[in-house]
C-alpha cells in the first residue's frame, strides 16, 4: 500500500517488524557501519572532510555518528517520509554536537537549496521510493559540482527473495538489478568508473542465508548481485 502522508508524498513505509529492525544496533552495526566502510574505499579523491552532509531517509537516525565519524560534517540534515521515524531520529541528533536538521519531507520534493549540499548518503532508501526518477534529480540538483553521492541498495534480485516478502514491504514493481541502478544514476549525470563499485554479497542477502555456503559448496560465481555500493560525483 501507497502511504501519502502529506502533499504529493508518496512512499512504501516499512512493516512493524521492518521499523523495529531499522532502529536496533543489529542494524547500525553489521549494515550501516559494513555499507559505509565499504562506500568510503570507493570515494574518488577524497576530501579530508565534508562540509554538509545530506542524509536521505535517515530514517531513526541511527547513521548520524557513522556520517559525522568518517566524514567531519559541520551540518547535517537528515530526511525521511515516515512520520514514525522523526522521534527517535530527533533523540540520536540530540546526542551529537554537529547541529543536525531533521526534516520531513518527501524524497522526491526535497525543501534544500540547489547547489548547497557536499555529500548526499542514500543507503536502503531508493527501493521504498515510488517516484525515483525525480529523487535522482533531487540528489543532483542540491549537490555542488563536484559533490559526492553514495548510493548503497538492495537489489531486486534480494528484495523479491522470500524471507523479505515475508518480513518487510516494498513497492515490488519499483526494484531493480544492479546493473539497471548503474544505468540510472549514469543517465542522471553522475560520473563513476568500475574503481566506484562494490557488489558485496553479504551472507544477509541471499535467499539461503548462506547455507549452501555452510554445508560446503562454494558462492556461486554466476549469480544475479543481490547489493550494489557505489560512490559518484556530480562533474564540476
Amino acid at each position: 500500500m501507497t502511504t501519502q502522508s502529506g502533499p504529493n508524498r508518496a512512499f512504501i513505509p516499512e512493516t512493524r517488524i521492518g521499523f523495529w529492525f531499522l532502529g536496533t544496533q543489529t542494524w547500525a552495526r553489521h549494515v550501516l557501519r559494513v555499507a559505509l566502510n565499504d562506500l568510503e574505499r570507493l570515494i574518488p579523491e577524497r576530501k579530508a572532510f565534508y562540509p554538509i552532509v545530506l542524509d536521505i531517509g535517515c530514517g531513526q537516525g541511527k547513521s548520524f555518528r557513522l556520517l559525522i565519524e568518517h566524514f567531519s560534517p559541520e551540518r547535517l540534515i537528515g530526511v525521511d517520509a515516515d512520520e514514525r521515524c522523526l522521534p527517535p531520529a530527533r533523540r540520536e541528533a540530540s546526542r551529537e554536537t554537529v547541529p543536525i536538521e531533521i526534516r520531513y519531507r518527501d524524497i522526491a520534493e526535497l525543501d534544500v537549496p540547489d547547489a548547497s549540499v557536499d555529500l548526499v548518503f542514500c543507503h536502503q532508501t531508493f527501493h521504498h521510493l515510488t517516484r525515483q526518477q525525480m529523487a535522482l534529480q533531487q540528489f543532483y540538483r542540491v549537490l555542488k559540482p563536484g559533490g559526492l553521492l553514495l548510493f548503497a541498495e538492495s537489489t531486486r534480485a534480494y528484495i523479491h527473495s522470500w524471507i523479505i516478502r515475508l518480513l518487510f514491504r516494498h513497492p515490488m514493481n519499483m526494484q531493480h538489478s544492479a546493473e539497471d541502478y548503474m544505468a540510472m544514476i549514469r543517465a542522471r549525470g553522475f560520473v563513476f568508473g568500475p574503481q566506484n563499485i562494490s557488489l558485496p554479497y553479504l551472507w544477509w542477502s541471499r535467499a539461503d542465508l548462506s547455507a549452501f555456503e555452510w554445508f560446503g559448496f562454494s558462492v556461486p560465481t554466476q549469480r544475479e548481485e543481490t547489493l550494489i555500493n557505489l560512490a559518484a560525483v556530480k562533474p564540476e
